[in-house]
Formats: C-alpha cells, sequence, structure tokens
C-alpha cells in the first residue's frame, strides 16, 4: 500500500501556473471560522485552519464535482521506526481499518456507502482516503469515523494475528518482484544511517515478532490530532464542513506528550556502492541512486525536470540511447519525495539474452555526463509542459488532489505543491546542467543489479539458539588453577623478588606467585651501540627488530607462529634503534619451551626475503597512511620543531617522504648486518612475574643467555634539555571531519626533582585521569568541543630533559573555542591552583591509579626490567607516594608555575579549517 512513480511523482507534478478555479468562477463568500478553529492562510482556492488541540485542516471546496474526498495524513512513517520496528507503520495502516468500538466493522461502513477507500505508508507519512457520493450525511459520516479511529481504534491483538498472514502475503508479493526487490537492496545500500534505508514494508522477523504493546504505544505516540492534518476537497460548503470538523475533532484532547525531531543525517557518500541480486527470474535489471536534496530544496525543481529529460518516453535521453538502439527494453527515472534529502533513481531493463554490462555503462554514460551535456531549451520546456499537463489534470480532480496534498505535507507543507510547481516553471538549462553536475557523481552513486539465476547459491542463517536450553547442565571442561590473593604494595614486590645479574651482563627479577590458569608474564629489554655506531642505521634497526619473528635458521614464519599457539604462548619482538623489546604471555608448563624458541628467533634470525619485502611494504603503507591524518601530521610537525639532531643521529625525525625515502634504501643484508654487528645480551634486563619455578627459569635463563654476548659496546643516548622557540602552527588536512591538536614545551628537570611529586600531582588534575580533570570538566564535559582531551608529563629518569604536552580530539570548527578554553584553563591552574577538595580527590584516584598497574602482572614485569635498568627498586615508588600523598595545593600550584609557561608552549593543529571556515 504505498505509491511508485516513474520520472513523475503524484505529490509534486507541478509546472503551471493553473489554479484550482476557472477564471470565470464566482468567488467563494467569505466564511466566519466556529470557534475553536483558527484561519491560518490561503493558496489559490485551498484554506488551512487549526483547530486548538493542534490539527491541522485543509478545505479545498470545487463545487462542479459531485464528490467529496476525506483524506487524514498522520506524519509518521517508516522513517520514525526504531530497532526491531520496521514495518510498524504499515502494519498499524492495515490495523485502522479493523474498527472501533462505534464503527466495529469499517470496511462494511465503506462499503454501504459506496466509498472508494484506501490507506497507503511511505517513509514521511501515513495517510488514510475515502471519496464517495457529497452529501451532508456522508460527510459527517466520514468525517465521525476519522475522528473515532484517531484515537480510539481497537489495536486488538486478534487483529494483528488474523492481519498477518495478509501483510506477511503483501511482504511476499514484493520479494517476487524483481524490481521490487531491487528497489530494496537499492535503499539498504545506499543509506548507512538513516531509516529511509529501510523499505516500508518492514523486515520480515520485525512484522511477524512486534508485540501489540509496542504497536499500540506507536499508535498512541503518533495518531493525535497535533501530528494530523486532516483535508477534505470536493463539493462541501465550507461553513458546514468547518462546523462538522469542530464538532467530531475538537473534542479530542491536545497530548501531553511532546514529539522529539528525528536527527539522523546521513553523510555524502564516500564513493561508490555496487550490489548484485541474484535471484530466480526472467529479466535483468541495472539500476543506479544517486543522494539528492529534499522536496524542500531549490534544487528539486531543475531535478524534476531532469527527471524527464532523462527518463521520458520517447524523447527522453535514455529511451534513445538504449531502447531505441536495442540495447534495452525499458528504461526510467524515479525522483523519491522525501522530507530528508532523499534518492534521484535511473534503472534499465533488458532481456536476458542481452548483455547487461553493455545496458549498465550506457546508463551510467549518459546519466553522469549530463553535467558536461548540458539539456537544451527544448528539452527543458518540453519537460515544464509535461509537468504542467499532469498538474492541470491533477488540479481538475479533487480526489487526485487531495491525496497528492499528503505527500507535500509529509514533505514538510501542504503549499510545496504549488511553491515547486511555480519553481518548475522557472527552471532554466543552466539549473537543470547545475544540479546534474553536483550530484550525478561516481562517489554519489550506488548501482544494484538484478542478477537472474536459476539455482541461487545462498547460505541460511539459523536463528540464535535458546540460551537457557543449550547450556542447561552444562560444567565446563578445563580445571583453572587458582590464583594466590597478592597485595600489590611495594613493599610486599620487593620482599617477594628474587634479584640477580648473569656474568655476561644481564640482570634479572623473578617474582613467582599462584596466578589463575597458570599465567606468567615475562619482559626482556635488550640494549645495544652508542651515538657513533648507531648513525645512519635507525630503519636498519627496525626493520631487524621486526623481522625477528618472521623465520629462524630452524624455523619459517608459520612453524614459528604454529609452535607459538601450541604452546598457549602471546609473543612480541619489537625493535628499535638502540635496542630490542620482547613481551612473553604464557602458561607455568609451556614457558621453558616458549623461552626456548624466543632466543632462537633472537639470536638466530633468518631474514627471508620474501617477508623482508612484505615487512618493508607494510612499514610503508603505515607511513603513508600518516600523510593525510590529521593525528599523524601532526605529530611528526610536533616532533620535527622539537627536532635537534642531525639527520644521521637515530634520534632524528623524519617528514614522511624522508621515512619512505630512508626505507627504501633498506636491503636485506642491512638488516643481516645490523643485527651481527648489535644484537646479544651483555646490556639486558629480564623480568618474569607469575607462576613459574623461579630456581628451574634461573637456570634457564643463564643456558640461553649466559653466552649470547652484544658485538659492541653499550653506552645509552644521553638526552639534552633545550629552549624551543615557541610556535602556533595550523596546517590543512582537507576532506577530514575530525582535526587533531597537539602541543608541548620541554621541561629541565628530572624525576628526581623537588618539583617532580607535584608536577605529577598537578598534570593529573590539569590533564589526567578519567574524564574528570580540569581539561576535560571544561572542554569535553561542559562545552562539548572535544571527544578527548588531556595533557602528558614526561620526566626523564635519567637526564634533564622532560616534556609537557596537550592534545585534543575536535571538530575543525570548533578550533578557536578549543584553543581559548585550553588557555583559559592553563592559566587559571597557574594563577590560582587547585582547592583542597580537588587535590584530596585526586591524589586518591592517582594512587589508587598506580596500585592497580601494579596489580597487572605484565606492567608489573615491564616495570621490573625499567627498574633494573635505573638501578632501583619499588621502595623509590613507595617513597614518590609518600611525597605526593603530602603535597598541599600551595605546593602544586607554585611547581607549575615554576615549571610551565604558557608562553612557551608551541600548538600544532591539524585539520580540514577551509571546509569549516565556509559553513
Amino acid at each position: 500500500m504505498r505509491f511508485l512513480f516513474a520520472y513523475l511523482s503524484l505529490s509534486l507534478v507541478l509546472a503551471s501556473t493553473t489554479t484550482v478555479f476557472a477564471a470565470d468562477a464566482p468567488a467563494p463568500s467569505k466564511q466566519v471560522a466556529p470557534k475553536g478553529i483558527q484561519t491560518i492562510t490561503s493558496v489559490e482556492g485551498i484554506t488551512e485552519y487549526r483547530l486548538n488541540n493542534g490539527l491541522k485542516i485543509l478545505l479545498a471546496p470545487d463545487p462542479s464535482k459531485q464528490t467529496i474526498t476525506v483524506n487524514v495524513t498522520y506524519l509518521v512513517g517508516s522513517r520514525f521506526e526504531n530497532y526491531g520496528e520496521t514495518g510498524m507503520a504499515h502494519l498499524l495502516e492495515h490495523l485502522l481499518f479493523k474498527g472501533t468500538p462505534k464503527h466495529p466493522k469499517v470496511y462494511q461502513e465503506l462499503s454501504a456507502r459506496g466509498a472508494r477507500p484506501n490507506g497507503t505508508t511511505w517513509y514521511d507519512r501515513t495517510n488514510y482516503y475515502e471519496t464517495f457520493s457529497a452529501s451532508d450525511n456522508n460527510l459527517a459520516w466520514a468525517l465521525e469515523m476519522e475522528a473515532d479511529r484517531m484515537v480510539k481504534s481497537f489495536i486488538a491483538k486478534k487483529d494483528l494475528d488474523s492481519e498477518m498472514t495478509v501483510v506477511r502475503n503483501e511482504f511476499e508479493s514484493g520479494e517476487n518482484k524483481p524490481f521490487s526487490v531491487l528497489l530494496k537492496r537499492m535503499d539498504g545500500a545506499a543509506y548507512d544511517w538513516h531509516n529511509y534505508g529501510n523499505p516500508t514494508i518492514g523486515n520480515r522477523s520485525d512484522i511477524e515478532n512486534v508485540s501489540i504493546d509496542r504497536l499500540q504505544a506507536f499508535y498512541h505516540k503518533y495518531y493525535q490530532p497535533d501530528n494530523a492534518v486532516l483535508v477534505v476537497a470536493g463539493n462541501i460548503d465550507t461553513q458546514k464542513t468547518l462546523n462538522l470538523i469542530t464538532k467530531y475533532f475538537n473534542p479530542i484532547p491536545k497530548p501531553k506528550r511532546v514529539l522529539a525531531p528525528l536527527y539522523t543525517i546521513e553523510p555524502a557518500q564516500d564513493g561508490e556502492r555496487f550490489v548484485n541480486v541474484r535471484r530466480v527470474g526472467d529479466v535483468q535489471i541495472a539500476a543506479a541512486a544517486y543522494h539528492v536534496a529534499s522536496v524542500q530544496h531549490a534544487d528539486r525543481a531543475p531535478l524534476n525536470v531532469l527527471s524527464v529529460i532523462l527518463g521520458d518516453t520517447p524523447t527522453g535521453r535514455l529511451h534513445k540511447a538504449l531502447v531505441q538502439t536495442g540495447k534495452a527494453t525499458s528504461v526510467g527515472t524515479y525522483l523519491a519525495d522525501t522530507h530528508d534529502p532523499g534518492l534521484f533513481m535511473v534503472y534499465v531493463g533488458l532481456r536476458l539474452q542481452d548483455s547487461l554490462d553493455v545496458a549498465r555503462e550506457e546508463l551510467l554514460r549518459v546519466v553522469e555526463i549530463a553535467g558536461a551535456a548540458p539539456p537544451t531549451a527544448e528539452e527543458v520546456k518540453r519537460a515544464q509542459t509535461k509537468f504542467a499537463s499532469e498538474f492541470d489534470l491533477l488540479t481538475a480532480n479533487t480526489e487526485r488532489l487531495g491525496v497528492a496534498l499528503s505527500e507535500a505535507i509529509a514533505g514538510g507543507d501542504w503549499r510545496l505543491l504549488f511553491w515547486e510547481r511555480d519553481q518548475i516553471n522557472a527552471v532554466t538549462p543552466a539549473e537543470v546542467q547545475r544540479v546534474a553536475s553536483h550530484y550525478f557523481k561516481r562517489d554519489n552513486r550506488t548501482l544494484v543489479q538484478f542478477v537472474p539465476t536459476d539455482k541461487p547459491d545462498r547460505a541460511e542463517v539459523p536463528p540464535s539458539a535458546d540460551v537457557a536450553t543449550l547450556l542447561k547442565n552444562y560444567k565446563g571442561s578445563a580445571v583453572v588453577a587458582v590464583g594466590e590473593a597478592f597485595e600489590p604494595t611495594q613493599a610486599n614486590i620487593d620482599r617477594r623478588t628474587l634479584r640477580s645479574s648473569l656474568p655476561i651482563g644481564m640482570k634479572l627479577a623473578l617474582l613467582p606467585k599462584k596466578t589463575r590458569s597458570s599465567i606468567v608474564n615475562v619482559k626482556i629489554q635488550l640494549h645495544f651501540g652508542d651515538e657513533q655506531s648507531l648513525r645512519n642505521r635507525k630503519e636498519a634497526a627496525a626493520l631487524a627488530g621486526n623481522m625477528l619473528l618472521r623465520g629462524t635458521k630452524q624455523h619459517n614464519r608459520q612453524e614459528i607462529s604454529d609452535a607459538f599457539d601450541q604452546l598457549r604462548a602471546d609473543v612480541g619482538i619489537t625493535g628499535a634503534a638502540d635496542g630490542a623489546s620482547v613481551s612473553i604471555q604464557t602458561t607455568r608448563e609451556n614457558l621453558p619451551a616458549v623461552l626456548r624458541l624466543v632466543v632462537e628467533c633472537l639470536a638466530e634470525p633468518s631474514f627471508p626475503v620474501d617477508e623482508f619485502n612484505s615487512l618493508k611494504r607494510e612499514i610503508q603503507a603505515q607511513v603513508e597512511g600518516q600523510r593525510r591524518e590529521p593525528q599523524g601530521i601532526a605529530m611528526n610537525e610536533l616532533q620535527r620543531l622539537f627536532n635537534v639532531y642531525p639527520k644521521e643521529d637515530p634520534r632524528y625525525v623524519g617528514s614522511f617522504d624522508e621515512q619512505l625515502a630512508e626505507l627504501a634504501k633498506v636491503t636485506p643484508e642491512d638488516t643481516k648486518r645490523f643485527h651481527a654487528d648489535f644484537y646479544g645480551a651483555s646490556d639486558s634486563e629480564l623480568a618474569v612475574v607469575g607462576d613459574f619455578d623461579p630456581k628451574e627459569i634461573q637456570a634457564l635463563v643463564e643456558e640461553l643467555f649466559g653466552k649470547w654476548k652484544s658485538p659492541q659496546k653499550y653506552a645509552r643516548l644521553i638526552d639534552t634539555y633545550h629552549d624551543i622557540p615557541s610556535v602556533n602552527k595550523i596546517l590543512e588536512t582537507p576532506d577530514k571531519a575530525n582535526a587533531f591538536l597537539i602541543a608541548r614545551e620541554n621541561l629541565k628537570l628530572r624525576d628526581d626533582d623537588s618539583d617532580y611529586p607535584a608536577l605529577e600531582l598537578g598534570n593529573y588534575m590539569l590533564g589526567g585521569g578519567f574524564l574528570n580533570s580540569r581539561l576535560s570538566t571544561r572542554i569535553r564535559q561542559k562545552d562539548g568541543l572535544s571527544y578527548g582531551v588531556g595533557s602528558q608529563l614526561s620526566v626523564n629518569a635519567l637526564d634533564p630533559a622532560s616534556k609537557f604536552g596537550i592534545y585534543a580530539i575536535y571538530a575543525p570548527q570548533n578550533v578557536r573555542k578549543l584553543e581559548a578554553a585550553i588557555r583559559e584553563e592553563f592559566e587559571r591552574v597557574l594563577k590560582d591552583g587547585f582547592t583542597a577538595e580537588e587535590v584530596a580527590a585526586a591524589k586518591q584516584g592517582l594512587l589508587d591509579s598506580r596500585k592497580l598497574n601494579r596489580a597487572q602482572d605484565e606492567i608489573l614485569a615491564g616495570a621490573w626490567t625499567t627498574n633494573l635498568y635505573l638501578g632501583r627498586t619499588f621502595q623509590w615508588s613507595a617513597d614518590l607516594e609518600k611525597k605526593i600523598a603530602a603535597l598541599t595545593p600551595n605546593q602544586i600550584r607554585d611547581a607549575l608555575r615554576r615549571n610551565l609557561d604558557l608562553a612557551k608552549l608551541s600548538i600544532v593543529k591539524a585539520g580540514d579549517f577551509m571546509k569549516a571556515d565556509k559553513k
């Protein structure tokens, strides 16, 4: 029960200035609206009124007719349906013919009066109309019946059950029609989010399973006078009709509920889409849909003209290119009448023996060159004449007019019917060419083909199971080891950890404890080289480290991967310019075998050429993928602003082009040579935390690493403080919806500086924690300017060279507000500091967060490798937390003032700011 038209849509078939009344017809006498009815406006013989309960009324008197049409349009269709409710508006349309207590047999009453009734559902509206012989009695009956079923329809379970067969039959009949199926698939593919992607008939499972409670709730929400428009057209007396409307509709109270506006906007399509439908059939179809403006937009008029220029028979361009040449048997266009932006569809039908590929390509060629092949004045005039003719016929028939007004009402206002007629009449060839160029683009296209197939090959997916039945009496099959209660205090960690070192230089930290499922975590950190020996070898170092799991002298990559899977191990190895990191998680029983295989990967890699080339392509793709991403661009630019090292230094940060150029130079031999020159365990740390036998692992580590000496002496790369001049840069990243801001200033301090504890807590309150910092509370929670915003403090443990930074993810149009808010909060903190309440809460939060980290074995293992490298125990952490706990608000404020300076903060912003400025 829905309308489908080709290039002429019933709601807005508009072209001439012909009015409802002939020029020599007598003017209607002035009417006095009854009490409770407000006169709103009149256009071309149609007058709008409104009741106090919100009901809109349109009267279109035509004394030349001997019929009356009563149409009620409810502003609800499939666009308003929620998840699991598709098809509900259409179901409801059926049930409103099942009667009310006063009119229990609506069908019979309509038949008894010889009426022509129907109901239809579409995306934006549902309407009910009946046309009958003009008489006061019939009109009174129709108005009373429509008022009654507006709010008193049964919407009963028994009626839903009985009507379900009818609706299912309607659904199935559509499934039998190739064009209907194609339209469903097209809408579904064309829309990502908007409900126009769901067919009005709904999803079969939703139709069959929707509860009567949900259906009744939908009815009571939308079937109300403030969401309806009543149209009465034909041979009516205006005064009598208004009196009857007042009598029957005015007693319906205005509902207390307020309808929330729908706000989903379909984003611009960002690439062509293609769908094949393979079903039994005897006709081939290709159709393309393009997103276009809604009925409320000025572009609709030239689009309507364009629909005739392309789709008319026999003068349309598609007919001439495809039908007259024998490539197809039928063509057409369809411009959907929708309240929100909708679709312009073109289609071609052809016989089985004809080439679908040829027809499809010709269809797309004709449509998508329309912008480059402007319409002639003759083509535009022919289309305008056709619309004028249709409009004359429409307005001459008040039955059609009354129903057609439903579409304009659903589009936003009934006057659109006349407005677009005038717009079409004024369309120029240049406007038609403009809309063709703007909308008929490859990236805005959804192409769907119906390919007839005698034996469709489908995968029927079974429904979800009854979980309660499925898992009844299920006990599980694995025996899970229970871990011990381990208190993650620094003192307990130090007390339980066994620390030692190998003669070769490797330092060990072994923390055995019972864990759930006997899990154990291992971290290994290798250090190698010095500033001189690592020069010009940064890329080779990274590739060498990342090649270690891709093959050894005994095993290829697949064998290594399979072995770790069999050993229930998760292993990662990453390489850097001056070291390599290994992370292992496995079980107690598998740890020895996993360690042996890891050492094989570290010490005996084979560097297969095919794997090297594959890895190199992966890294190149990663770099190339950052070249247009706001976050990657901004971060790279900021790092380069703070870069003080020459190009050959391993700490140098290159541009994306430089990185790609250096990667291109590296050969498999370079990675082999780097490994041979540097890899060994002379300067390394190994930490094991979890369920293991410390004596067994100590002996195994000595066996595996004890003789693996590093070829060259290690000397760490020393960081130095540099006072970098402040900059504020904007980088354009076209066609990116989000923008990224990153800021930094260098700090001259180490983590043993007396100000460090205060800086740590101050940063936590300024931009750390979870959505509860000053920056987050202001910028995300209050102003709603950023999805993610925060500050970061990175303090060096060995050199007085640290850094402070701020970051934010945001919409480009908010860049000025965002930066102003960041500066305001930064200045406020430096001026006023934090309250005692903030400090107390932050202390608790920060200390609890640090305790939580110590309770994670993988984090604990990594912390031990760092402590071993620095020559510390967890007592250092305990001392730091004591200092944090003793801080006062003034101490925090003073430390921030001494070390942070807004004037030294360099800021880089990347985003599509030019596009945002145009909005």
